[in-house]
Parts: C-alpha cells; structure tokens; sequence
C-alpha cells in the first residue's frame, strides 16, 4: 500500500551485515520495506521538483534536486539487483552472501554518484532522506503548527539516527559532532518545552529541521568520503566483490529475461574471473582499477536491457488488463469477439517465451474491437 505521509517515509535499516549468510525472513521483509520506501520517496521527490519549478527555484535546489534523484536511482538499480539474486526466495546460503554483499557492497559500481561518493544501499536510502528533508524544509512544504507535535517526533527520530552516525566517526572528529549533537538536542528540548506550555513554534522547527537534515547528510557524505579514500588496493578488492555478487544476480536476471520474452537482449555476463587477482603493486593497481570500472559499466548496460525487456512484457500484461477492466465497466466483456481476442492475447502473453511483436499486435487487436464496441 502506498504511503500516505511522504515525510513519516524512511529508509530501512539493512538486515546483518558484509558477509552474513542473511536470513531469508530478513531479506523478504528487506525487499517489500525498501520497494514500499522506493515508490514513496520518488513520488516526494517528483513533487518536490515540480513545486521548485513553480516557485522558480529550479536552479538555486537542482544541486541537491540531481544528488537525491541519483542517490533514488543507484538505490533503485540495486534493489533491482537483489531482487533477481532473491528470486523469490530460491537461494541457498551462498545466494544470501551475495545478497548480504549486494546490500552492504558500495554503490559506485553500479551508478555514477557525484563526487567518487562510495556508499552502500542503506547509506544511500538515509542520505537521500536527508537530501529530501532537506528539500522540503528550503520549499516550505512543512505543515503548519497543527502538525508540530508531528515534526517534533520526526526531529527526535532524526537526531537518535545522528548519534548513530556519530558512533561510526574517527575519533579525531567525535567530539565536535557530539558538541554539534548535544546543541540540536537542546534546542530540540527548549521547543518542546514551548510547544507543551502552548506556544507557537512552527518558526523555529524549520530552521531547526534545516539544520539537523544539513548535518546528518554531511556526517554520512564524510563518512562516506573518508572510507573512500583508503587504500586503492582495498577499493579494488571491494569493487571486484561487488561485481562478483552482481556477476551472479545479473545471470540470473538475463536468465529470466531470455526464458520470458523474444526476442530478448543477448548481453554476455562479464566474467570477472577473467580479470585476475587484484594486485597489490602501485604500478598495476590504477589499470586493473580502470578495468574493473569497464566491466562495472557492461554490467549496468545489460541489466537495464534485460530490465527494460522484461518491463514491456509486464507492461503489455498490465494493458491488457486495463482494457478487459473497461470492457467489463462499459458492459461489453462478454462479447464474443472481445473475449476470443483476449483469450488470444493471454494465450500468446503466456507463451514462455513470449514473442513480444505479435503480444503488442494481440493487446492492439483487443484494443481495437473495444473501440469497436464502445463507439456503439
């Protein structure tokens, strides 16, 4: 079911850890969570962009706007890839490893994120909540003061979500993240106090929003940044891993694309295994590095093939049953040429695998009576 509070959406918290062998309760629960938060934030984001646009703001948010949008889409592609290594909960433990390192794995594999940002699924879900929060306190797009009991909770769950954060810090920065920390949190206390005793404090709750959203997107943008920036070597391992857990889930999805539909995209799976160890000279490392880049780029390309094949099959199903919905609405379901024809379109929409250019004709042709009978 959709969301109907946009700003009560979060991220959810990953199940385990790099390298688990994931419960399958988890990862199940994972998925519907992150598919739910998936549609919900889009859908804000969407209306986001288009109240900046209103309100002239286009360029002035479109740094932030293009950040968040790229942080839904490497969330997205991955979610995407999960799903397909989860295949509907045929894994053995080796799968849920994969899916355990296709979670925790970094993403700057899989998309092009600003700046060299390496992060995982669920770092990538809580900065893009941070970005949008942020987004909507610079639009205004907060409720009123009837609704500041609301945001009061959502600061309290935002600043426990810092001290989290906080707790993963070097020890050099900690102590002025948690002066920056025992700051909001006071001033969080102070407007609690007034909004209990009845005061009005919708005007102080946005700058305080604006700020706590600032400083949670810079604490992971930063730890973020300081993990990338360790070893190349211990990069290059990392990124290969990924790509071996992408390796997997990407035959499995070409699998699937080429059982269901034809004609189907004929991408070959990079082989990782063809690039060799990573090795551990300064001399080889940037060109091995480059081409992992290389076989992270085929990868990308042929998944979103296979995924927009698979998405017009879907997407003709969808048709058709939209078309038999109005048919039975408008009273002509059961007339005999509309139900030889969508008898037709589903016997050829079933074939395994189906041949998408005669499903389009099939889905057209049942169109076209429906017309037939309506204009009547």
């Amino acid at each position: 079911m959709p969301h109907t509070n946009p700003q009560s959406i979060t991220a959810p918290s990953g199940p385990g850890k790099l390298g688990d062998a994931l419960d399958p309760a988890a990862i199940q629960r994972y998925l519907g969570d992150l598919d739910d938060w998936l549609r919900g934030r889009r859908s804000e984001l969407d209306q986001l962009d288009q109240a900046a646009l209103a309100a002239g703001r286009g360029g002035e948010l479109a740094g932030d706007m293009s950040l968040a949008l790229a942080l839904w889409k490497a969330t997205a592609d991955r979610y995407q890839l999960v799903l397909a290594a989860w295949d509907g909960g045929r894994v053995l433990a080796q799968d849920r490893e994969r899916i355990s390192g296709l979670i925790w794995g970094r993403l700057d594999g899989a998309t092009e994120l600003p700046g060299g940002l390496a992060v995982s699924l669920p770092e990538a879900g809580r900065l893009c909540d941070a970005l949008t929060g942020q987004l909507r306190n610079r639009l205004a797009l907060v409720p009123g003061a009837d609704r500041s009991a609301a945001r009061i909770r959502d600061l309290r769950a935002q600043l426990e979500r810092i001290r989290d954060q906080i707790a993963l810090e070097p020890a050099t920065f900690r102590d002025a993240s948690v002066q920056t920390l025992a700051g909001l949190l006071a001033r969080l206390g102070d407007l609690t106090d007034r909004a209990e005793r009845g005061a009005d404090v919708g005007g102080l709750l946005g700058p305080l929003e604006s700020e706590a959203a600032t400083f949670e997107r810079d604490l992971i943008v930063g730890n973020a940044r300081r993990r990338d920036a360790r070893d190349q070597i211990l990069s290059a391992r990392e990124l290969r891993a990924d790509l071996e857990a992408r390796e997997a889930a990407l035959a499995k999805l070409a699998a699937t694309c080429v059982a269901t539909v034809d004609p189907a995209p004929r991408y070959a799976v990079p082989d990782v295994d063809l690039l060799g160890p990573v090795p551990v000279t300064p001399d080889e490392i940037g060109g091995y590095l480059q081409r992992l880049d290389r076989v992270a780029q085929a990868m990308e390309h042929a998944q979103h093939a296979y995924s927009d094949a698979l998405a017009e099959h879907a997407e003709l199903v969808g048709l058709l049953d939209a078309y038999v919905a109005k048919a039975s609405a408008t009273g002509v379901a059961d007339n005999p040429d509309l139900r030889a024809s969508e008898e037709a379109a589903r016997a050829v929409l079933a074939r395994r695998p189906c041949p998408l250019s005669v499903a389009r004709q099939m889905v057209t042709t049942y169109q076209t009576w429906l017309a037939k009978e309506t204009a009547r």
